[in-house]
């Protein structure tokens, strides 16, 4: 794992001694010895991570981090405060002011590489999340929004506590459970499945659990999909380093160690409840921006584009498989005639339910696609012509007796629909033949008066 990171501290012992550190890691690093560089070189998209010193002249770390965070283009860079103090309220107001995470000097070689390989990772899975996003308009319209739940969700957070010492769990509940909604589970043998099933923003894992090797909840943890990207928070005791180390490398969010510290618990929560929020969206954004791509937004079906993405593997298959597939043409009929005589808007709504009625007549594995304008293709796989005509004439049926309904109940518009049929030929054929027998069986449709199947033998 490679990354660029930038060191800002105005002792040039220490950028050296952190450089050094970090190049032994084979890191690239940056340096900056005051607040006004440090923003210009983040602001330019030179740099993966921050380590940042608080006690600088002129603009402190703290400033620097707030105006960070606040800077939409620079708010997912990850930020470690790096200083020498150590008093607890130093740590939260590092925290508090946007900072990922917090190291003291003298700073432990084990802390710091852990660290930075831990966001680093994150930070690698946020610029692609955000690099996806990007592609499309939706996450970038909807940016206020989604920072608005990042920063002040509508729901409380849920939160699971695997620990079997009540000391320990009662003082984090009692702490916490005002703001979160928090379960506990004592036992180790009952974590994983409760974990899995329940609807969990965040797990905090004790190190210390009697007969129980807590990283190796982590690791299936880390393996499953459904908590993949659980940010997962592990609690260690003293001389549990080693162990802190290999929880970061397969993926351990975050850790603090005992005694726990309230507020540096309350604020690491934070950090990464804030941090799962974000992805959470970006990974919606994605999702949108992938459905938008393969979906017409009018009617719901696949549009042309997935459709040749995939026609031509399932033509392949039945190929191979020596199985039918039966490509189905539709078009609606005089489409223009009820665009001239009702308005687009009434004509929209015509297509939007001539597709329901063929997506309610069709099953799961056949794909259903708007091919452009008041035109579909249906492709049927592991089909035979005779079996394609009976849902073809089903799908007629449903349309020419059943009106469209428009303006509020005002409008009944009665329409059809023609269909050209064909079947892959069992020796020899081609996509591009089998699309092209039903493109002329569905002119041999219209031809022969409108509202008629047709089929086109090969």
């Amino acid at each position: 794992m490679t990354a660029r990171i930038l060191v800002v501290d105005d002792i040039k012992t220490n950028v050296k001694l952190l450089e050094a550190r970090l190049m032994a890691e084979y890191f690239q690093v940056l340096t900056a010895d005051n607040g006004e560089d440090a923003l210009a070189i983040c602001n330019n998209g030179q740099c993966d991570l921050v380590l940042l010193d608080i006690m600088m002249p002129g603009m402190d770390g703290f400033e620097v981090c707030r105006r960070l965070k606040e800077n939409p283009e620079t708010m997912h860079l990850p930020v470690v405060m790096v200083t020498a103090l150590d008093q607890p309220e130093d740590r939260i107001k590092g925290l508090e002011a946007g900072a990922d995470d917090f190291l003291t000097k003298p700073v432990n070689d084990l802390a710091l590489v852990t660290r930075v390989k831990s966001l680093v990772r994150l930070k690698m899975l946020t610029d692609d999340l955000r690099l996806r996003a990007s592609n499309g308009d939706e996450f970038a319209m909807n940016y206020n929004t989604v920072m608005e739940e990042v920063i002040a969700p509508r729901e409380r957070p849920n939160i699971i506590v695997l620990d079997d010492k009540a000391s320990s769990y009662e003082k984090i509940v009692h702490n916490l459970s005002g703001a979160n909604n928090i379960d506990v589970e004592t036992s180790p043998n009952d974590a994983l499945f409760r974990i899995v099933e329940g609807n969990y923003d965040l797990a905090i894992i004790s190190l210390s659990i009697k007969n129980f090797d807590s990283l190796r909840l982590c690791s299936h943890l880390r393996s499953l999909e459904r908590t993949r990207t659980l940010p997962l928070l592990i609690v260690a005791g003293n001389g549990q380093e080693e162990i802190v180390s290999r929880a970061v490398e397969i993926g351990v969010n975050d850790y603090i160690k005992r005694p726990v510290d309230v507020q540096e618990l309350q604020a690491r929560i934070k950090t990464q409840l804030c941090r799962k929020r974000y992805n959470d969206c970006l990974r919606d954004s994605v999702q949108q921006t992938i459905a938008l791509a393969v979906k017409d937004p009018l009617t719901g079906l696949h549009n042309r584009r997935y459709f040749e993405m995939h026609f031509t593997s399932l033509f392949e298959k039945s190929v191979a498989s020596g199985k039918p597939i039966t490509a189905v043409m539709c078009d609606i009929d005089s489409f223009k005639v009820v665009n001239d005589t009702y308005g687009h808007g009434v004509g929209d709504i015509v297509i939007a339910e001539v597709a329901n009625r063929i997506r309610k007549n069709v099953r799961n594995v056949d794909i259903a696609c708007r091919y452009g304008g008041e035109e579909f293709v249906v492709i049927m796989p592991d089909t035979d012509i005779e079996y394609a005509r009976v849902v073809a004439e089903r799908i007629r049926r449903e349309v020419e007796e059943h009106p469209v309904i428009a303006e509020k109940g005002s409008q009944q518009v009665y329409t059809t629909i023609s269909m050209g049929l064909s079947c892959l030929h069992p020796k020899g054929d081609t996509p591009e033949q089998l699309m092209k027998r039903a493109d002329e069986a569905l002119y041999d449709a219209k031809n022969a008066g409108r509202n008629k199947v047709m089929i086109k033998a090969a």
